[in-house]
């Protein structure tokens, strides 16, 4: 099955645009974390998007969740790792099942940083942000697995089977962890990557841990790392046009992921904009193959 459009995250953008995809009449699947995954779900209380007055932000995404669900819309529980373009189809990678459709929609939050000093030199040679891709090449070796959520135990759970050692930090609160006895908890936050031709060293206030590989698993891949091809404004957010279109003819993005102000109502907003703007995008792509 080709979908009409992929909407790649689950915040009030992503879902704002799949509502109104939806709304046309496109086919329409949605890759989303778990909404606790999410930064407004932690927001005590939300008093600037209107009509919903001192609602947590718990409440809020859940009754952004409630309304997608009840038009019917396609939630699928799975972490993108990156998608291409080949002529008028979006090929999408999430845990390695591939999903089509004829448009897509970055609705990914804030933009990220790198996380540590040196990362983005040793992308490819010996960083990597998916385990499940390039866990086999560290069959026997030591590597360290740095964890954003909870979502990261499963990726070093299946690390741990193929690496000699693995060391794991959790960058989130937890009193116990249960892995295999190869893997070391550090309950630290590391600051920067070292090497040659490849990473040798993983950094952290008081220690150096040799490893030969680091996995940063992130709650999102960062946009640079889903697709090649995206253009930036210099603060690092996805540019866009006023139809959310950004440089790749039939991606477009909406949300924090495009700059300020990180507000539930402009995410919403965009979102809507990006949705009709694909729902349009689709018509065209399918008149053409008449």
């Amino acid at each position: 099955m080709i979908y009409d459009c992929a909407v790649i995250g689950s915040g009030p953008a992503g879902l704002s645009a799949a509502i109104n995809l939806a709304q046309t009449n496109r086919s329409v699947v949605v890759f989303a974390t778990k909404l606790e995954d999410s930064s407004i779900y932690r927001a005590p209380e939300v008093n600037n998007y209107l009509g919903f007055h001192g609602v947590t932000g718990k409440e809020l995404l859940q009754a952004f969740y409630d309304h997608a669900k009840k038009m019917g819309i396609e939630v699928v529980y799975k972490k993108v790792i990156n998608f291409y373009k080949s002529g008028d189809i979006f090929t999408i990678n999430a845990n390695n099942e591939f999903f089509e459709a004829y448009s897509v929609i970055l609705a990914i939050g804030t933009p990220k940083k790198t996380l540590l000093e040196n990362e983005s030199e040793f992308v490819g040679r010996g960083i990597s942000y998916c385990a499940i891709c390039d866990g086999m090449l560290y069959r026997g070796r030591n590597i360290a697995v740095i964890g954003e959520s909870m979502e990261a135990e499963e990726e070093a759970e299946y690390l741990s089977e193929l690496a000699k050692k693995v060391y794991y930090i959790p960058l989130y609160k937890k009193n116990e962890f249960h892995f295999r006895d190869n893997v070391e908890i550090v309950l630290a936050r590391p600051k920067g990557v070292y090497g040659e031709d490849f990473v040798n060293a993983l950094e952290f206030e008081d220690r150096i841990l040799n490893v030969d590989g680091i996995f940063i698993i992130r709650k999102t891949m960062p946009a640079d790392q889903l697709i090649y091809g995206l253009e930036f404004t210099e603060d690092g957010h996805i540019k866009v046009d006023d139809k959310m279109q950004t440089s790749i003819e039939g991606l477009f993005a909406a949300g924090d992921c495009t700059g300020r102000p990180y507000q539930v109502a402009k995410a919403v907003g965009e979102g809507q904009i990006a949705g009709l703007s694909a729902s349009t995008y689709v018509k065209m792509v399918k008149e053409k193959q008449k």
